[in-house]
């Protein structure tokens, strides 16, 4: 019988400071919900239940791909009327109900998989997971008795001893069905907040001599809830140690690893070299072998194998095929399709354009809604003049051609095979193959023009 996952994410997060729902909160360019989500899937659950309140509309759309089923707290007292909201969703289950907040992204499924076998294994009515840290202050306090764990006691209804216990309750439940739903029924508001607790559970299934559960967690970090930006800083911090220990540990190197940072979806090949202050961030897919210098930002982007992006560089959803070189100073807008060995060079930016096998354009030149074809040379400061202030044209540059330094094409155009460009032209019309087109004015000489110019100046003084 699998489990069946509710997950309380309708709290705004006060302490955030932010306009923003708490469970939208990003960290490893994932939402706080979403890290929860991926941890309770890797359960196989029966179902999954959100419970949604704050920006409902805005968490549903980013967590639509889980096919979660949706219950909405519209007033929020509390996560035992939390869970009260999705009683209706979980009533039929015949398997054990785990309970989770959205605000704890560092919960792995091996966490949530050893709950669940030791609830079965100790046939509990509840099974919660406790964690022993150094400053307890705002978690609710575990109260052991004879037979354990009697009853969980919140931070404003704790006495003064009560309040230095280290052991905390993590807000992570696992709950035989049946009695959940009793003890739903049972709970009150006499407390220093008015809110139905959750934890109070507890106490209910002591008084029914009901087995209660207690899951020690080794590492406090795992359970740790997300309740101001300093505490997101730190999940963030978690997050990425654990990933880039995985790709280290699958090939990759990283000559700094705390100025690293890889996104939860990208990947990465063997033999891969990161160096300082690179982020790999998004789908990105990095082939064997490629080496990115320091200050690179890589988005959504493809690269094959053997290829260089070198220092500073920014690349956004873009494709570049192997031993490519790119940089420095580069930056490959959207669309940009790079051929293999072909090489982007200091401050070219590419858009929406393809760049052939073979092909260089190595200093200060924007290709942008251009076809270039292979074994071209662009020349330093060349402009594809794309826009006309109200429309965008294409610009093909075919096999073999050559363009001269500073020279402007004015899309639409093409560019013959083997044709040449002229360092300064500016090409308004098509270049029939194995042509030169230039257009330069003959130069002009004048004497003594400086001195005049000079005289006039200081004369207008």
């Amino acid at each position: 019988m699998q489990p069946t996952v509710v997950i309380l994410a309708a709290g705004l997060g006060t302490r955030m400071k932010s306009g923003l729902a708490k469970a939208l909160h990003p960290v490893a360019e994932l939402p706080l919900v979403q890290h929860v989500l991926n941890a309770a899937a890797g359960l196989e659950p029966e179902k999954i239940v959100l419970v949604l309140g704050h920006q409902a509309d805005r968490v549903r759309t980013a967590v639509e791909k889980y096919s979660a089923h949706i219950v909405i707290q519209t007033e929020q007292l509390g996560t035992g009327h939390a869970v009260q909201q999705a009683r209706e969703a979980f009533a039929g289950v015949s398997g054990p109900v785990v309970i989770l907040c959205a605000d704890t992204p560092l919960l792995t499924t091996d966490m949530l998989r050893s709950l669940v076998d030791q609830h079965r294994k100790s046939r509990a009515a509840v099974t919660l997971i406790t964690a022993r840290v150094e400053d307890p202050f705002g978690y609710g306090r575990i109260v052991r008795g004879k037979g354990g764990v009697t009853a969980v006691v919140e931070e404003k209804d704790a006495t003064a001893a009560q309040k230095k216990i280290r052991e905390v309750n993590a807000g992570i439940y696992c709950f035989d069905p049946k009695f959940l739903l009793s003890a739903l029924t049972q709970l009150g508001r006499n407390n220093a907040q008015g809110e139905y607790y959750l934890p109070d559970t507890i106490s209910l299934a002591r008084k029914k001599k009901r087995i209660v559960s207690a899951f020690p967690c080794s590492d406090a970090d795992e359970v740790m809830g997300v309740n101001s930006r300093f505490d997101l800083s730190r999940a963030e911090a978690v997050i990425r140690q654990r990933i880039n220990r995985r790709w280290m540990a699958e090939g990759v190197t990283m000559l700094d690893p705390d100025s690293t940072f890889v996104g939860m979806e990208a990947s990465l090949g063997r033999d891969v070299v990161l160096y300082p202050n690179v982020r790999i961030e998004g789908t990105t897919k990095i082939g064997d072998g490629c080496v990115i210098y320091p200050n690179c930002r890589i988005r959504n982007s493809v690269l094959a194998d053997g290829v260089t992006v070198k220092d500073h560089s920014v690349i956004e959803e873009a494709e570049i095929a192997a031993a490519a070189s790119i940089g420095p100073f580069a930056h490959l807008r959207p669309g940009a399709i790079i051929g293999e060995k072909a090489r982007i060079g200091n401050f070219v930016e590419v858009k929406k354009s393809t760049i052939g096998a073979g092909s260089k354009a190595n200093h200060l030149s924007y290709i942008g809604d251009a076809t270039v074809g292979r074994d071209v040379n662009i020349g330093a400061g060349v402009i594809t003049c794309n826009y006309d202030g109200y429309d965008k044209y294409r610009t093909v540059i075919e096999d073999n051609v050559f363009v001269g330094s500073d020279a402007q094409l004015v899309a639409p155009v093409r560019i013959g095979s083997g044709a040449v460009i002229a360092a300064g032209a500016t090409i308004t019309r098509d270049v029939p193959a194995d042509a030169l087109a230039i257009n330069r004015m003959p130069q002009e000489i004048r004497e003594g023009f400086s001195i005049r110019r000079r005289k006039l100046k200081q004369k207008q003084k």
